[in-house]
């Protein structure tokens, strides 16, 4: 993990002080509420419909167990909001709400933050005291600028990783963070990273994706995209340069967001997000930054030039960390002691399958601690889970967790002799279910319970769907399907990249779920980042679940098994079209329609 220097530890507490200031002033009436609320916001505080919401930044998705452990204090000691506050929401509850709204949880979202939903604004300034102490903060996790950079779980440790892209994202956040040039640009900006052959990282669709790849002569470079994004008008990146010097990739950052910051909407907040702009003007975009960037190697002296030494410098905190001594097993003793194990308990089979990945390290493995389960929101953590999960890094992990895309945690530094020790301890913390990338391990935002701007919950909607497929068998044999739930347009579910994607949506002040088919984030290797499709007019809440299981039967009876294989959901539903998917998904709604009456 990237270790702060002092420089790095001082500006983290200097910035904690500032808001400290800040809010004093704010309470004491010296601070006018629009003068504020630009100040709280660049440190990651939102007002949303009951409570203020914190969001933490977890550059590159690494956290320590020490910082695991703070989460969980700030989770037990501060996410716990007035009583009056909580009345009221609670009373909304048959409109709004979940059957209980939790409390002293943190909640991992899918750009590798942790954020908080009920901590007063008058403990706020404590809490940021508190993140800083760990070298945490909540700087430019919104507003206007740069957000949280964000990477592959696996970086430093994919076995088809082709190099670590962490050392390059730790040098655009430093590069990034407070970018007096690009402090207001139009609109938010997000940048994600990766290394590997499999696209983890979704980075098709964000303002920047950036691709570490080799050229035919074996040099490092990225592959660069500009103008994804998600919200109303989903668009994958436009490809800029196809291979650009892994060296030059500041400088080349430096004209994509100048020109944006040029020429962006700044009159219309729904065309003001870079992928507007590129869609706008094409290629005339894309020969202004070529022209942007010869300026800044021509006649500026390419300030932003990554020499090799800073590379070093800044990859030496990457290197992998001092294992426990101990008197290995040879690998043969292990693979048989895992057969065996496996033979001995199906579960522990099914987790072996599912949630550990191969590691770079043949001794060593990455495994995903699933945070989905009944009766939990996807991607919620109490205070207990988080310090459990701190617990489990430390004894399994060398201290270290990641934030993954789908919303939980994954330990990269796991002996693979450890396996089963580890698998006993997550199944009696609750994180052991065999789930990862199948139905239930589904992506959803807080939607209309905690966020000011949803139209429709989403955390019911995933509680239902959940609650019908518990079946390990079942899910087994549906295989790999990506389901992503949104309560809004704003898309924080990435309901636009689910195999099935479902959207609420708000019809004459009702809840109401738009369900969509065929979207990929890029990750699965069969199939490039696209926009899943409409199956038609919208469902009730009730009539969700209904319409996800004809879609799935339909599934079931159009699949094809080739040399013993079952093909995939999104393998059927790109060959066979959508068409017998919509007649299953509407047929379900009619059939609804007749048992309501």
């Amino acid at each position: 993990m990237y270790q702060y220097t002092d420089f790095d530890r001082q500006f983290v507490r200097q910035r904690a002080a500032q808001f400290r200031d800040q809010l004093e002033r704010w309470q004491a009436g010296t601070l006018a509420e629009d003068e504020f609320k630009p100040l709280r916001l660049q440190n990651g505080w939102y007002v949303q419909r009951y409570a203020p919401m914190l969001r933490v930044a977890v550059p590159y998705g690494e956290l320590s167990s020490r910082q695991l452990r703070v989460l969980a204090r700030i989770a037990r000691e501060y996410d716990e909001p007035e009583a009056e506050v909580y009345r009221r929401a609670t009373e909304k509850q048959g409109l709004l709400g979940t059957k209980h709204l939790p409390t002293h949880y943190g909640h991992f979202t899918t750009r590798q933050n942790v954020q908080f939903n009920w901590i007063p604004l008058a403990k706020s300034a404590d809490v940021m005291d508190l993140l800083a102490t760990v070298d945490m903060h909540g700087i430019q996790t919104s507003g206007n600028c740069i957000r949280n950079i964000t990477s592959d779980e696996r970086a430093g440790v994919a076995h088809d990783e082709i190099a670590d892209p962490r050392p390059f994202a730790e040098i655009m956040r430093q590069w990034s963070t407070l970018h007096p040039e690009f402090a207001f640009l139009p609109r938010k900006f997000k940048i994600a990273i990766t290394g590997a052959a499999e696209d983890r990282a979704a980075t098709g669709w964000h303002d920047v994706g950036l691709h570490l790849i080799k050229n035919e002569a074996g040099e490092l470079g990225f592959r660069v995209q500009v103008g994804g994004g998600m919200g109303r008008t989903p668009i994958i990146g436009t490809v800029l340069r196809e291979f650009l010097p892994w060296n030059q990739i500041m400088n080349y950052l430096e004209a994509v967001v100048r020109v944006y910051n040029r020429y962006g909407r700044r009159d219309n907040i729904y065309k003001a997000r870079i992928k507007i702009l590129v869609k706008a003007e094409g290629q005339r975009y894309i020969d202004d930054v070529e022209a942007e960037y010869k300026q800044i190697i021509e006649h500026d002296g390419a300030p932003h030039t990554i020499t090799q030494a800073e590379f070093d410098r800044v990859a030496a905190s990457f290197v992998p960390p001092a294992l426990a001594t101990r008197v290995l097993q040879s690998a043969e003793q292990t693979e048989a002691a895992l057969r065996q194990h496996a033979a001995d308990d199906v579960m522990f089979a099914r987790w072996l399958a599912r949630n550990v990945a191969p590691h770079q390290n043949p001794a060593l493995r990455a495994v995903t601690l699933s945070f989905k389960r009944l009766k939990q929101a996807p991607g919620d953590a109490s205070a207990d889970q988080l310090d459990t999960a701190a617990h489990l890094a430390d004894r399994f992990s060398a201290g270290e967790a990641r934030v993954t895309h789908d919303q939980n945690l994954l330990l990269p530094w796991v002996h693979a002799e450890d396996l089963h020790a580890l698998w006993l301890a997550a199944r009696e913390a609750g994180f052991a279910s065999a789930n990862v990338r199948l139905l239930t391990d589904m992506i959803a935002c807080p939607g209309g319970d905690f966020c000011d701007l949803a139209n429709a919950r989403s955390i019911p909607i995933a509680e239902a769907i959940t609650e019908r497929y518990q079946d390990l068998d079942e899910l087994d044999d549906l295989g790999e399907i990506d389901l992503h739930i949104s309560g809004c347009i704003n898309s924080c579910g990435h309901h636009h990249s689910g195999h099935i994607g479902i959207l609420g949506v708000d019809k004459d002040g009702k809840e109401w779920y738009q369900v969509s088919l065929g979207g990929s984030d890029g990750s699965d290797l069969s199939g490039a980042p696209l926009a899943g499709k409409a199956v038609g007019p919208s469902f009730t809440g009730a009539e969700v679940p209904e319409v996800i299981e004809a879609v799935l039967t339909t599934y079931r009876d159009t699949r094809q098994v080739i040399d013993g294989k079952r093909e995939t959901f999104i393998d059927t539903l790109r060959r066979v079209g959508p068409d017998p998917f919509k007649a299953a998904a509407n047929g379900a709604r009619f059939k609804a329609e007749e048992v309501a009456a």
